[in-house]
This record gives structure tokens, sequence and C-alpha cells, in this order.
């Protein structure tokens, strides 16, 4: 089988055509069950968690106007970093998927949400629901890979600019919302070319008005309302971007660039069938294990797993198909990526920094830490050099 093989890497190859989409029914029908249950109790959890995101908020905003106050100061920068994570990761991300549009709520649908970052929301959908989601971990498809800046495949052609990306992947982290709004303008297909000028302007205006809205409310208009804590208040709201950014940028690092998540050719995907696009959702992410709070405060996606087979399906159920999606993983042979987020992060960092450099460097510092690979690798090339 080869609609998903990588070059000298195939993952799946001990399945068969049959194995494959067998494992597609069996992935369907966890779905429809999903779907044939949603009810009133998913309908509650969400209006629960948007409830308590906007009391947070209102409530750190407010203590902040006596940010003057250092324990003023701390408690309110920590609520509203809280809240802001929430409204981006449980709620925006989760509501713009179209999760909880079969409730038939105006205020809590995909076509009406526009939600607290720099993108706005119909610019994000079109990047992430129908790029990334459709082209998953496709080198050269999937712009989400790298986002335009990274290597992050051994495949990939290395070149100088790479040895610079630890320092543009934390850069890229702590203005997360606006290098995400960067990415979702384009801005390389109109370098190059190939997206209509016309369209890049309004989009561009668009997003400059988020930003401009933004920054009025958070730099202007609620430190001014703090009077004398108008600095304190400001520093705050900047540290609350600040930490949601990181923390967002983190939790996507975790559920994209650990070790053990494949990345797959353009002409991997040719023909590819129901049972191999839920092939390579399964083996292009991986998980984040924790408690409740963790789920919660990465808007489940510490289940990145379930979320790509099921991106439209509510967030509160991943953590109940988990179990079935894992027992699949294991009865067909495949590897579930999961681990503590420190741990994936660790890994997701690693590989960034690994593959800033040449393959060939990086297989020769491996060789010199380990002699017996080292001679396996002159072993390898001596027929090479005797025929020079």
């Amino acid at each position: 089988m080869t609609a998903i093989q990588k070059k000298d890497h195939n993952p799946i190859a001990h399945l068969s055509a049959e194995d494959v989409e067998t494992l597609g029914r069996e992935l369907d029908a966890i779905r429809e069950q999903v779907l044939a249950s949603r009810g009133q109790r998913d309908a509650d959890y969400i209006r629960k968690v948007i409830d308590v995101q906007r009391k947070l908020e209102l409530t750190s905003r407010a203590v902040l106007l006596f940010s003057l106050f250092p324990p003023a100061w701390l408690a309110g920068t920590a609520g509203l970093s809280i809240a802001k994570i929430l409204e981006n990761m449980e709620i925006g991300h989760n509501v713009m998927h179209g999760q909880w549009d079969w409730m038939r709520d105006s205020k809590i649908h995909s076509t009406s949400w526009e939600w607290d970052n720099a993108t706005p929301s119909d610019m994000w959908k079109h990047s992430h629901n129908q790029i990334h989601h459709t082209f998953t971990n496709v080198l050269g498809r999937d712009n989400d890979l790298g986002y335009g800046i990274m290597r992050v495949d051994e495949d990939q052609r290395w070149s100088p600019f790479y040895l610079g990306q630890p320092l543009y992947n934390f850069v890229n982290a702590c203005l997360f919302e606006y290098g995400i709004a960067a990415y979702d303008l384009e801005i390389g297909k109109v370098i190059k070319g190939r997206k209509d000028k016309g369209l890049f302007k309004k989009q561009l205006g668009a997003v400059f008005g988020k930003i401009k809205k933004q920054a009025t409310r958070d730099y202007l208009v609620h430190p001014l309302l703090s009077g004398p804590s108008a600095l304190t208040t400001l520093g705050a709201n900047a540290t609350a971007n600040l930490v949601r950014n990181l923390w967002t940028h983190s939790v996507i690092m975790c559920g994209h660039f650990p070790e053990g998540v494949e990345t797959f050719e353009k002409t991997s995907i040719d023909g590819e069938t129901r049972g191999e696009w839920y092939l390579r959702q399964m083996l292009g992410a991986a998980n984040i294990s924790g408690g409740e709070l963790t789920h919660l405060m990465t808007g489940n996606l510490s289940f990145q797993v379930e979320h790509h087979l099921y991106p439209d399906l509510p967030s509160n159920r991943y953590k109940e198909i988990s179990p079935k999606v894992q027992e699949l993983f294991e009865r067909y042979g495949l590897t579930y990526v999961v681990g503590p987020l420190p741990k994936q992060l660790a890994s997701a960092w690693g590989k960034v920094f690994r593959l800033a450099l040449p393959n060939d460097f990086v297989s020769l510092a491996a060789a010199k830490v380990d002699p017996v690979a080292l001679t396996r690798k002159v072993t390898a090339k001596a027929p090479e050099s005797a025929a020079a």
C-alpha cells in the first residue's frame, strides 16, 4: 500500500487496503454514536464555559482597576490570562469548527462567532478548517507544518535559513496571534504572485481592523479606566496576551510536532480513501496526558488525535471516545503518541533544534556519541568509496 507512504518510512506496511477501510468504518461508527447522542448536557457544557469565561474576564478587569497594588495586579493578570486562553482554545477554536452548530443557537454558531484574536474568523476558518484539516501534515499542502518558517521533517531540503528556526519559533510563540494572522494572510503567496492582490488588501484591512480594536481595548480604554493604575493595568493586559500566546503556541506544538508524529509527501494523498484520510489523522497528531484542568485549558486539544479524526464533534466528548480510539490504535498495530505536557513540549522543541541543522551533521553528531553507529556508517559507505 502506498497511499500514505513516505519516501523511506511506512508505518502502515503491515496493513492491507481492506484493513484500512475496515478501520475507517469503525471510526465512522464511533462518530455516528456521538452524533446520535448529542443533547442537553453538551449544550449545557459549552454555555457554562462561555458564562464562566465572561465572568472571569469581567471580574479580572475589575480587579485590575486597582492593579497599582501588587496582589490586585497578580490576581487580575492571572484571571485575565486564563480568560483569554479559555476564549481562544475551548470556546473560539471549537465554536468556529462548527462543533456547536447543531444547537441552532445564533450566538454560539460557527458563522457568527468572532474571537479575541488578530485573525478575523472567516480567514482563520479557511486556513485552519479547510486547508489544515484537509491536508493534515502533508508537506507543501499543510501550511501549519512549520508555518512556512521552519523545517519539520528530514525529507525537507535544508538551507542555511533554517539555522535560525529556534529563534523564529520563539518569536512566533511570543507574538503568536499576529504570526497566525500573517500566516492566514498567505503573505508567501502574495510575494510569489500566487494570490490576488485585491483580496490580500481587503484581508489586510480586516486584520488591521481587528488589531486596532484589540489594542484600543487592552492598551487604551481599560488602562484609562484604571486611573492611577493605568500603567500597571496596561502591563497586566500585555502580560495576559503574552501568556495566552505562549500557551496556545505550546499546545499546538505538542499536538503536531513531537517525535513520532508523521508527515506525508504530496503524492501520498492522490486518490486517498476515507479510511486512508482517517489513518493520516491518526498518525499526524499527538496527545497530551493530564487531568480535567489540562483538558479544559487546552481546549481539549490535549486530545489532538481525536480532534483531527472528528474536528466537528463537541470537544467535551473527546475524552469519552479516546479509549475507543486507543483500542483501535492497539488492535491495528499503530503508535498512539501521548505524553505529559513537559515531555511533549521538550520533544517538539528538540525537533525544532535538530532539524535546524543538516541531516548529515545530525547523523555524524549522533555517531560520535555512539561508536557502533559510526562503524555502521563507515561500513555502509565503504563499497561506494572502493568504487570511487
